[in-house]
């Protein structure tokens, strides 16, 4: 008799840390062959694979807020997918998982390290990989928690066509705000802003100097920061803030690459004159305002409130073209790989 034939996994290591721009040579693809499943342990087949901005910084062997990832291993990162095979009674077989495993169609692992999550009616698992989950509650947890975001601020959200821009545009202006102004890379992104995710004002960083900019798109001043951008849209941020403005720090997409550092604001006085509060942060140390979230989420989508776009890659061997696409900004909303 012919013994069954092993389950096979395509899984994306890194095998070098890229020195300014990742290429595709940083990466390989292999395929590794599973075990039996052991007592407790789940295989996965993932549907999506998420690429994230974050995912850079932790190809460098840095200090940051977040391991470095280990030279010859997967990369980790979110990605949701059905369950195959258990030897569980906690993680059925059928049950639709999120976790972090990463970059592979096939994963197996202890089933504690993948989270059952229920299908949202009528919309894609991929939806759980941003706007209903992580991405989303990083925007709301930004305006809310680090922001403090009031009814009638004036809101400027960088890199605002990205997967976060889009969620925290959508939830700055359920939440009350006076007008939201967005940056993003193209006429047709800066279109999108405003006709598609409520965007009061956008305008392309690409046409010329965004503190001009920022000024003629919002004339009354800005209130709330939220940047994924740093670099020029910060500065700019710092001249338009009105007193006791405030700005969550998200990310700084401009400087991932960069192989030397880069001048710092030239306006930095602002913060003091201006009574200013800029405060970085990570939603992984926000994860208590989940529920919260959650909740006001899924009134505002059954609500249809809620848009999204999605920049679909498929296969996962197109994993790094998609991770590098994203982070030349090819994407609109959520860049993902469909499995």
């Amino acid at each position: 008799m012919t013994a069954p034939t092993a389950p096979i996994s395509t899984q994306i290591q890194l095998v070098s840390r890229p020195s300014g721009w990742p290429t595709h040579d940083d990466f390989r693809t292999v395929q590794v062959e599973l075990a039996d499943l052991q007592p407790g342990e789940v295989r996965v087949r993932n549907e999506f694979v998420s690429v994230d901005p974050y995912m850079r910084g932790r190809m460098n062997d840095a200090r940051s807020y977040v391991a470095p990832y280990a030279l010859g291993e997967q990369i980790q990162g979110g990605a949701i997918g059905r369950v195959i095979a258990s030897a569980s009674d906690d993680v059925p077989e059928g049950a639709v998982v999120l976790h972090q495993h990463g970059w592979s169609d096939l994963v197996q692992a202890d089933a504690g390290t993948f989270r059952v999550v229920p299908e949202i009616p009528g919309a894609p698992l991929s939806l759980r990989l941003h706007i209903m989950g992580m991405t989303g509650l990083t925007a709301y947890v930004g305006l809310t928690a680090i922001a403090k975001m009031r009814e009638g601020d004036t809101v400027f959200i960088s890199g605002a066509a990205g997967a976060v821009g889009t969620a925290a545009g959508q939830i700055a202006k359920l939440l009350g705000a006076g007008r939201v102004v967005g940056s993003a890379g193209s006429a047709e992104k800066v279109a999108l802003l405003t006709e598609k995710y409520g965007y009061d004002a956008a305008f392309n960083y690409k046409d010329g100097d965004v503190r001009a900019q920022l000024a003629e798109a919002a004339p009354g001043g800005i209130d709330v920061f939220f940047d994924n951008v740093g670099g020029d849209h910060l500065e700019a941020a710092l001249d338009a803030f009105n007193d006791d403005g405030r700005a969550a720090l998200c990310g700084a997409i401009s400087q991932y690459n960069t192989s030397e550092a880069a001048p710092g604001p030239d306006n930095m006085a602002n913060i003091i004159t201006r009574a200013l509060t800029l405060e970085g942060f990570t939603v992984g140390k926000h994860l208590q305002h989940a529920p919260e979230f959650q909740e006001r989420m899924a009134q505002w989508f059954a609500a249809g409130d809620i848009a999204y776009d999605e920049t679909i890659v498929d296969g996962i061997e197109h994993t790094v073209d998609a991770f590098l696409d994203m982070m030349r900004g090819a994407n609109t909303g959520k860049m993902l790989v469909r499995v």
